[in-house]
C-alpha cells in the first residue's frame, strides 16, 4: 500500500499564491503516476495535473500556465505551485497515485489518494 499526504493549503486572496506538498510513503513497486486532484463542494473530483515521468506532465486547461507540478522521483514527493489563484480554484486538493491513466487522465483513474488539504480563495 502507498500512503499519500497532502499539506500546505490555506486561505488566500485572488491573485495570490500557494504551494502544496505531497509525500508518498509505503510500498511502491516502481514507476507510477502521481497527480493532484481537487473537489469543490457539490462538484465532481477533477484532475488538476499529473506527472508521468520527467518532462511529461498533464495540466487541466483551467490551471495551465498558473499551476506547476514539481516532482522529485527519488524522494517520492510532489509539490504543486499555484500562482494567480482564482475564486474557482477553491477546493479540497488531493494527491493521488496510479499505475497508469487514460489520456486525458480522469479522477477515477486514481485508486490511491490522501485526505487532502483545503484551499480557499477569496476576493
Amino acid at each position: 500500500q502507498v500512503q499519500l499526504v497532502a499539506s500546505g493549503g490555506g486561505a488566500v486572496q485572488a491573485g495570490g499564491s500557494l504551494r502544496l506538498a505531497c509525500a508518498a510513503s509505503g510500498y511502491i513497486s516502481g514507476g507510477y503516476v502521481m497527480a493532484w486532484l481537487r473537489q469543490a463542494p457539490g462538484k465532481e473530483r477533477e484532475v488538476v495535473g499529473s506527472s508521468y515521468s520527467i518532462g511529461v506532465t498533464y495540466y487541466a486547461d483551467s490551471v495551465k500556465g498558473r499551476f506547476t507540478i514539481i516532482r522529485d522521483f527519488s524522494k517520492n514527493t510532489m509539490d504543486l505551485q499555484m500562482n494567480n489563484l482564482k475564486l474557482e480554484d477553491t477546493a479540497v486538493y488531493y494527491c493521488a497515485a496510479a499505475q497508469t491513466t487514460k489520456w486525458p487522465p480522469q479522477g477515477s483513474d486514481f485508486g490511491s489518494w490522501g485526505q487532502g488539504t483545503q484551499v480557499t480563495v477569496s476576493s
